[in-house]
């Protein structure tokens, strides 16, 4: 199978799991401090994969420099437009209660919504396409990583939206689409860097990274805290060995 094709399909299926997690949470009533521990298991998972499967390999691969820069540069540019959505009513897009604006509320918070919940997916479905640039495979720490990292944001931020009135075919067009498009952008990245340097690489990967810690840091973790004040960061811990323990068997 061609290269493009693997990532493109590792990235759809790590980003289906944003679909599951939204049908769970669209017909089953799950208690906020499950959700709550979901959250903070997905956030821990994804700080673990961060350190070992993207960090250390893009020094490794690129150099201490070309990461640096990637990854400030990865933060800056989400924390910039998290700023920018957050004025047209998406900053509580992954919240389990009916704190998120609804269309009321908000003019335009629906379509913000849908753009920050894609924002937050393409970073990943990049790493992804880059893991299979670099190794001819796909790295499947990062797929299972990402994969339970999407399930509890598909169902703490659904339930944020039926809360806040959205439709269901508002909900899943908005994960469905997020899903498909991660499968593009997988399959770009994959095309475009297949012939990049290694510190190119290395700054596009960490590029990536950075944004993913500026969204645990700014969405993922507040929000089981906020659900779940006493074992949230037991749970992050679990997760963070979870993932830890996949990279060392891999």
């Amino acid at each position: 199978m061609p290269d493009f094709l693997l990532a493109g399909g590792a990235a759809f299926a790590s980003g289906s799991m944003l679909v599951v997690g939204a049908l769970v949470s669209w017909f089953v009533r799950v208690p906020a401090s499950v959700t709550a521990g979901i959250m903070a298991f997905g956030a821990g998972v994804l700080l673990s994969t961060l350190a070992y499967e993207l960090v250390q390999e893009a020094n490794d691969g690129g150099g201490v420099l070309a990461t640096i820069a990637g990854c400030l540069a990865g933060a800056i540019l989400y924390v910039i437009a998290d700023a920018v959505l957050a004025r047209y009513g998406a900053q509580h897009r992954k919240r389990s209660t009916a704190v998120q604006s609804s269309e009321e509320e908000k003019q335009g918070s629906g379509t913000a919504i849908a753009i920050g919940a894609l924002f937050d997916g393409i970073p990943e479905s990049l790493v992804l396409g880059l893991s299979v640039v670099a190794t001819g495979g796909v790295s499947m720490p990062l797929l299972v990583a990402f994969g339970l990292s999407n399930l509890p944001e598909g169902l703490s931020a659904t339930a944020g939206m039926k809360q806040s009135g959205r439709s269901a075919r508002y909900v899943f067009a908005v994960w469905g689409g997020i899903a498909i498009a991660s499968g593009i952008a997988a399959m770009i990245g994959t095309v475009a860097l297949t012939s990049a340097s290694g510190p190119a690489v290395a700054f596009v990967t960490t590029i990536a990274a950075g944004a993913i810690l500026a969204m645990l840091s700014n969405t993922m973790i507040p929000e089981a805290f906020a659900r779940d004040r006493t074992i949230t960061g037991l749970i992050v811990t679990v997760g963070f060995l979870t993932a830890f323990a996949l990279h060392e068997l891999a």
